[in-house]
């Protein structure tokens, strides 16, 4: 279990498993409020849970320590979020769960191509593959027929 704790396969898989409980909590939880108030709710949440892990596993951080381009980009990763978090509890509220994750995760494509442009990462034709299959999985998974 130790060495699971230590791959990257193992958090990934973890992410995948909160963020598809995140899109059934959330559907439920934006029913009888508006989608934005939804939102700040579950960001306080958040914080509250985050800074106690830091805090009990001591890993809290000098502010002064931070360079300030980590900093912009921590800002600006903050931002892009919270735009996200808006947007999908709005789509929530709007929309069938079932549908509105598949759209959400279209992501995975975005970051594929937007590490390629921006990060100078490559992928090869096997990986190109992958992202067109779940572009196209996406897209039927929300299509309603």
């Amino acid at each position: 279990m130790k060495s699971a704790l230590l791959s990257w396969q193992f958090w990934a898989v973890s992410s995948a498993s909160f963020a598809a409980l995140t899109a059934i909590f959330a559907k439920v939880g934006v029913e009888q409020i508006n989608s934005d108030f939804a939102t700040f709710i579950r960001t306080v949440v958040i914080l509250l849970v985050l800074g106690g892990i830091l805090i009990g596993t001591q890993q809290w951080q000098s502010l002064e320590s931070i360079p300030g381009r980590t900093y912009l980009f921590l800002v600006l990763s903050g931002l892009a979020t919270g735009a996200s978090w808006l947007c999908y509890f709005r789509a929530l509220k709007l929309g069938d769960a079932a549908r509105v994750a598949p759209i959400d995760k279209l992501s995975v494509v975005l970051v594929a191509v937007f590490g390629v442009i921006f990060l100078g990462e490559r992928l090869s034709g096997l990986n190109w593959a992958g992202i067109a299959l779940i572009a196209a999985g996406a897209v039927l998974v929300a299509f309603r027929a």
